[in-house]
């Protein structure tokens, strides 16, 4: 695994980097390397201030990373965006490292394969400097604006906090995901089968279809396709459990977060456009991911949730969900033969 930034002498091994004293950030400055500003007096990021880590994980991303990356350093507030490449193409891993060579604000991580998203988050995390840290997916597009709007909601919250936008499609609708109850095995069963539709009064996990609230709000869960909170309680908590490669870790990390006295929050003002479904990645093996992640999950929370037969039919119901999206995906290529 290498990460490259910027250097006169060529790239040095990972844990160099990681462990080598920081600079002064009047002498860093002075050199034009990135720096984490102090916050102003009040805790906020001032607008002018950098003092965000970004931390992005891509595979075979797109056409959509170019854009993610553009809206991300046009930001006053990022101080770095660390690219992880989880085994992107050559052509992609070759224009990252031009720009990792040209911009001091960019880190590139490689080298590592694609290691799941949850691993390449804590790649990431572990070369951020910044007092804050965003988890940004690579299709999604921040909008002027957006982190300090998230700045802003953070620095207004008591206690340890994270927080996530409104996601939202091109067109404006609100994406699934953003905002979440907590998957206890009758909520991933109800989820699941789809059972809200015929008893409305059953909790889902989803809330999207809920009335947007008119300001910040706490939630079980937010997406870890934007995620910003201070760098600190992400390393305290030991960020992404490494144990999912793709899927459900953020819903994971929400519930550990919680369970160590932090709180994420919903910030409806605040909304990022996410792209979803950009990566090459085949849906079968999407699906596949998140099925056993929900696996994973319900055996790392089982004594949480004290429900051994409801665990047993919700996992019933995972796997019948999964094979319904087998059975329409080869029904769909039969139709196109």
């Amino acid at each position: 695994m290498r990460l490259l930034a910027r250097q006169a002498c060529g790239p040095r091994p990972l844990r160099a980097l990681i462990e080598a004293p920081r600079p002064d950030p009047r002498v860093a400055e002075s050199l034009g390397l990135p720096t984490a500003r102090p916050s102003a007096p009040d805790g906020t990021c001032a607008p002018t201030a950098r003092c965000v880590s970004v931390v992005m994980v891509s595979f075979y991303t797109g056409a959509p990373l170019t854009a993610a990356i553009d809206s991300v350093l046009a930001d006053p507030q990022v101080a770095q965006l660390i690219l992880v490449n989880n085994g992107n193409p050559s052509e992609t891993g070759a224009a990252l490292s031009a720009l990792a060579a040209r911009d001091p604000r960019v880190v590139l991580v490689e080298g590592q394969g694609n290691v799941g998203f949850s691993r390449g988050c804590n790649l990431g995390a572990a070369a951020a400097t910044g007092e804050y840290q965003l988890l940004l997916n690579p299709d999604c597009i921040l909008p002027a604006g957006a982190l300090g709007g998230l700045l802003e909601a953070g620095s207004s919250l008591p206690g340890p906090w994270v927080v996530g936008p409104r996601l939202i499609f091109p067109d404006g609708a609100e994406q699934a995901g953003a905002r979440r109850r907590e998957p206890s095995p009758r909520r991933i069963l109800v989820e699941g089968l789809g059972l809200y539709r015929l008893f409305p009064r059953l909790q889902r996990i989803n809330m999207h279809d809920d009335p947007l609230p008119a300001t910040i709000t706490p939630v079980d869960v937010i997406s870890g396709a934007c995620m910003l909170m201070p760098r600190a309680d992400f390393q305290r908590i030991g960020g992404m459990d490494e144990g999912y490669f793709l899927h459900v870790e953020d819903i994971d990390f929400c519930v550990r977060f919680r369970q160590a006295g932090g709180q994420a929050h919903f910030v409806p003002r605040v909304e990022v456009v996410h792209r979803k479904g950009s990566s090459r990645t085949g849906r079968l093996r999407v699906e596949w991911h998140k099925t056993t992640g929900f696996f994973r999950y319900l055996r790392q929370f089982r004594r949480r949730y004290r429900q051994p037969g409801t665990e047993l039919v919700a996992r019933l119901a995972l796997l019948l969900r999964f094979a319904a999206v087998v059975l329409r995906s080869l029904s769909i290529g039969g139709s196109g033969r």
